[in-house]
């Protein structure tokens, strides 16, 4: 047993898990989670995990608060179960935009998740393109932010589409949309947007010329869909062909999928690199949701 390589998944995205263990060849171990009639978290390992490396599969993903509790209450179990090693592979870390006091008196929540995660026991952080790379430095252990640029840039390369420009929805993700650009060797545009409040947004500018040519955009998270689609009507008001979207977390909270059904008949396609347990089971065929593979 020592030294061996083992999964455990908690209740976040099953189907996702599942996948992953398939691909690795490696059976989730025989654990347990749910919950007691308060609605307090139990997590019961099933089997022996001394001196293993153990890959905890959780994503904190909506209902948020949930599954993040779910995530240390593992990681807490394996450590007392004497894992050699924890790893937290948290495909969609939550509360990763509040990452900074953007106002007075506001909390720094992705510092205060991140000493959590630590504080329950994990000793490696795996996440998938993280909201801001500046997340990595609130941990005081290994983080290894993973991006999906390299699976977008190949599917768009497999389309072949012809006079491309690909277009950051916000500032902030001007460094994501430039590396994909550059591995197409396509022209960046940059969308210059103020946001009044907490997901809402509004378009300022459209930054770089997109008239006649088929719009990219490349973002980490659509949540409520607001950016995206404030984001495609500016683009076609400027005269953008064909408008394509490309998303690592597929969040789509709130009004987000009647959003992205309305603007079906502006945006072509769109495509997410891991869709959460409730996109699994919304019926996106209205506005030409796929997968990224």
């Amino acid at each position: 047993m020592n030294g061996q390589m083992m999964l455990l998944a908690g209740n976040s995205n099953k189907q996702l898990f599942s996948d992953i263990s398939k691909k690795l060849g490696t059976k989730l171990i025989d654990a347990k989670i749910s919950r007691f009639s308060d609605s307090e978290v139990q997590v019961q390992v099933n089997e022996s995990i001394r001196g293993s490396e153990v890959f905890v599969l959780q994503a904190t993903c909506d209902p948020c608060n949930d599954n993040l509790m779910e995530l240390l209450i593992m990681i807490d179990a394996l450590k007392r179960a004497s894992a050699s090693r924890i790893f937290a592979v948290i495909p969609y870390f939550g509360y990763a935009r509040q990452d900074r006091k953007a106002h007075p008196r506001e909390p720094i929540s992705a510092k205060l998740v991140a000493n959590l995660i630590q504080t329950a026991g994990a000793d490696h952080m795996l996440a998938i393109d993280l909201h801001s790379a500046q997340i990595q430095g609130f941990f005081d252990i290994p983080v290894d932010n993973l991006t999906a640029v390299n699976l977008f840039s190949k599917d768009i390369e497999k389309k072949n589409m012809k006079n491309v420009v690909i277009v950051a929805p916000d500032v902030g993700g001007v460094a994501r949309a430039r590396s994909v650009a550059k591995r197409i060797d396509a022209p960046l545009v940059i969308i210059e947007k103020r946001r009044s409040q907490a997901n809402e947004s509004e378009v300022m500018n459209v930054i770089g010329e997109v008239k006649g040519r088929n719009a990219i955009i490349v973002d980490d998270i659509i949540d409520t869909a607001g950016t995206l689609c404030n984001a495609v009507e500016a683009l076609k008001k400027e005269g953008a062909k064909d408008v394509y979207a490309y998303c690592t977390h597929g969040v789509f909270s709130g009004k987000a999928i009647e959003r992205l059904a309305k603007s079906g008949n502006n945006m072509h396609g769109f495509h997410t690199a891991f869709r959460t347990e409730q996109e699994n089971k919304e019926n996106k065929a209205d506005f030409g949701c796929g997968t990224a593979r």
